[in-house]
């Protein structure tokens, strides 16, 4: 496998614009589907979303994923058929594992669990997807608050199922050749990619530079096959979302 720097600019993404969402898509996805496009190692899904209070997500199925979801800015109330709801807020990480069949709805209405009063901010949240490395099993949920300061002090494994992060402030992922790691950036700050055959760099806030390829911005991702170490330096407050993979779709 030889060495490929991919960049994906935030503009050539898909776009998905009704009157409660605004959705981008890195790879296909629903009615967006490009043949070259479908997924880079194990990732299927990177969708940058905005959804306008009260508004959300209906109750809908899913098979066979791992789904992942962090939230940038604002809360999202997760509520699913095996009994699992609460809110999403910057900083806790959400997996849910769709298994044999899941229903769940995503919606902006914390008021509704919190008894609060309703809010007027949108949320903006990243969901990615993963295939898990075995197909039908019981469909499961975790969440876990990934402290501030660990997030400022360079990559950490938000999410991940390679045995080397057990034990780490990470949620589990149904597959063992995959992990999502995340951190927050401020100007000058740089962190070193790791090494893989695989990695998916997304800028879900802010403005880096990539060491070798120059400035990344804002929705901005880059696909790595064969690579690692180059370093992400931050040139305004910045959010990265690295998903580091040992394997591709075709052999998961």
């Amino acid at each position: 496998m030889s060495e490929t720097v991919d960049i994906r600019r935030a503009a050539d993404r898909a776009k998905t614009r009704i009157s409660w969402l605004d959705s981008k898509h890195s790879f296909s996805f629903g009615q967006h589907y490009e043949p070259g496009n479908t997924h880079h190692g194990l990732l299927l899904v990177n969708n940058d979303d905005i959804v306008t209070p009260g508004s959300g997500f209906d109750t809908h199925p899913h098979r066979d994923m791992e789904i992942v979801t962090w939230v940038l800015r604002g809360s999202l109330v997760h509520q699913d058929s095996t009994g699992h709801s609460g809110v999403i807020y910057p900083g806790l990480a959400q997996r849910m594992s769709a298994g044999r069949g899941i229903l769940h709805s995503e919606k902006n209405d914390a008021w509704t669990l919190t008894g609060e009063q309703s809010h007027s901010e949108p949320v903006h949240f990243v969901q990615m997807w993963v295939v898990p490395d075995e197909s039908g099993i019981t469909p499961g949920y975790q969440q876990l608050e990934i402290d501030d300061e660990l997030l400022r002090g360079g990559l950490v494994p938000i999410a991940s199922g390679m045995p080397e992060h057990a034990g780490e402030s990470a949620i589990t992922i149904r597959n063992k050749y995959a992990a999502l790691h995340g951190a927050r950036l401020q100007p000058g700050d740089s962190v070193e990619l790791p090494s893989a055959p695989y990695l998916h760099l997304f800028v879900a806030r802010g403005e880096v530079t990539l060491e070798g390829a120059g400035p990344l911005n804002e929705g901005d991702a880059v696909r790595f096959t064969a690579s690692g170490g180059q370093r992400v330096t931050a040139t305004e407050p910045s959010e990265i979302l690295v998903w580091e993979m040992h394997a591709n779709l075709a052999a998961a």
